[in-house]
């Protein structure tokens, strides 16, 4: 195969990395492949591992139009300021608006390869069985190592390539909940592109609610129903339900994001530090025990996202679900919905 050119490292956040080369032989049943060394201009030398190859190969055949595409992709990305996390990670997003590339850090990384065979397994079951997710998809994860050429010393970076939620929306707001409300506003938001938390949402549902069809509403319930079912089952916790409210589209926009970590010893640690000195009494920290936080989780969706009946719904969604292409699909990815502001007497809903 041919190589694709690479764009100025203004434009790309892994500048220039060639990551079509080795595609041909990921077949390989070792769960690394490796992309050799090649030298960077005025950056020195540099190596990529391709993990878990060939079975995110198998994944992407269902869920990407193709390899090609996938990283033609992949070579034309830029730098991205992702409002709204705490940890501060490199961002890239594609040029087509198509993935997003993250810097993880080394915890998700270990814990990711500890539970990656049922990741695979949990993906595919869902796409050959039908049945209902809003994991945002994670389609590749590659490290990347730089060798100075001055010092000699390697900076390592573990990099996700993931899918893009909010591709070909127009996102006016979007919400981050992880179903506590402790330390979950934010008060410094000032525009579109900010990031909103638990108790924004509260807010929001109070001032200007919009609502789904029971129909919509059940279909995200059993999505997140059956995705926290298998994240507690590989002790994951601290996730996210990432909504976004696209108002030309009347669409709510939802997936689980940041589902990488386990509770290992120092997420246990920083539990208990804060619920015996930072979190006010009757009120549990925002980091639980896996257990704890799935249960959590689904009160908050069932609580606060409201459904109305569907026959009150006017209008049936004709935009392809986000996760299956799809319209009206049992996938929860996007479900219809109908904002209500003060002046607006309009209870009907459009529904998925």
């Amino acid at each position: 195969m041919n190589s694709f050119s690479s764009v100025s490292s203004e434009e790309s956040g892994i500048e220039g990395l060639n990551l079509l080369d080795p595609l041909g032989s990921s077949r390989a049943l070792h769960p690394e492949i490796s992309m050799g060394m090649k030298k960077l201009p005025r950056k020195g030398k540099y190596s990529v591992v391709s993990l878990y190859a060939s079975q995110f190969r198998d994944l992407r055949t269902r869920f990407c139009s193709s390899e090609l595409d996938y990283i033609a992709s992949l070579s034309r990305c830029r730098n991205w300021d992702a409002k709204g996390g705490k940890s501060k990670s490199f961002f890239a997003k594609t040029l087509d608006d198509l993935f997003i590339i993250k810097e993880i850090k080394r915890t998700e990384y270990d814990s990711f390869m500890k539970f990656a065979p049922y990741y695979f397994r949990y993906m595919n079951q869902c796409y050959e069985q039908g049945n209902q997710t809003c994991l945002a998809k994670v389609l590749g994860i590659y490290q990347v190592t730089i060798r100075q050429t001055k010092s000699g010393k390697d900076a390592k970076h573990d990099l996700m390539v993931m899918e893009n939620l909010t591709f070909g929306r127009k996102i006016t707001r979007q919400y981050d909940l992880k179903g506590a409300l402790h330390a979950r506003f934010n008060s410094a938001a000032d525009g579109s592109g900010d990031v909103l938390l638990d108790q924004n949402f509260v807010n929001d549902m109070i001032v200007a609610p919009f609502y789904v069809s029971r129909k919509a509403k059940r279909n995200l319930q059993r999505a997140v129903w059956n995705d926290l079912t298998f994240l507690n089952s590989i002790n994951v916790m601290d996730y996210s339900l990432l909504v976004g409210v696209d108002a030309q589209g009347r669409e709510l926009v939802c997936g689980i994001i940041d589902y990488l970590r386990q509770y290992t010893w120092d997420k246990q640690l920083e539990n208990w530090v804060k619920s015996s000195l930072v979190v006010p009494k009757n009120e549990l920290p925002t980091v639980v025990s896996p257990v704890d936080y799935k249960r959590r989780f689904r009160k908050f969706i069932g609580m606060h996202l409201f459904g109305v009946p569907d026959h009150w719904c006017f209008q049936r969604s004709s935009k392809p679900c986000s996760l299956c292409g799809v319209g009206d699909h049992s996938n929860a990815s996007s479900t219809n919905s109908q904002e209500r502001g003060d002046k607006d007497d309009n209870s009907k809903a459009p529904h998925l």
